[in-house]
């Protein structure tokens, strides 16, 4: 007799080798220069990791919408968690600092993520002075404005992608320059 349902079973966990496409899909995105020399973004260790964040947050914001993807969605936050260990531990900081350097980036990424939903939901201005203040530090409303355009036009490819190609890595991001151009 088979049973409806198996108290036992795992779910399903997405693959390591689409998690690591996946996050190393924004992490070259977030490198990319022209944020940096076209769109104001500081080219410091902050500055990139605001641009980490919101590229992050691009992507489970999509994910966490089709089905079966915020398994995936927890996976790929659970390896950015691990890979700002992995880099605080390179850069040397010691054992008994992580804990509170990974507290640190945790409220960063919640802080910013419920400023970016909450401003995405309210206009292109909202948008583009949450990034001023969040990733431009409060300078270069324009510049902003570039970038508001940018993750918008993201979250409109990312959204095009079907349900397999979302899940498996298979989109690419759109290039910065189409939407910093009017900057």
């Amino acid at each position: 007799m088979l049973w409806p349902f198996n108290h036992f079973k795992r779910p399903r966990v997405p693959a390591r080798s689409t998690i690591e496409t996946i996050y190393g899909m924004i992490v070259t995105q977030a490198r990319e220069p022209l944020f940096y020399r076209d769109l104001g973004v500081p080219d410091t260790v902050n500055g990139r990791f605001d641009l980490l964040l919101m590229h992050l947050w691009l992507v489970l914001r999509l994910l966490k919408s089709v089905d079966g993807g915020a398994a995936l969605a927890q996976a790929l936050f659970d390896h950015f968690c691990i890979d700002m260990d992995d880099n605080l531990r390179e850069m040397g900081v010691g054992d008994l600092t992580v804990p509170k350097r990974m507290q640190a980036f945790g409220e960063a990424f919640y802080g910013r993520t419920a400023a970016y939903d909450l401003a995405l939901t309210d206009s292109d201005e909202a948008l583009a002075e949450s990034f001023c203040k969040n990733i431009l530090n409060g300078q270069n409303i324009d510049k902003a404005r570039g970038l508001a355009a940018y993750a918008r036009e993201a979250l409109a490819e990312l959204a095009r992608a079907d349900r397999a190609a979302l899940t498996q890595g298979e989109w690419r991001f759109p290039a910065p320059q189409q939407a910093g151009s009017a900057a």
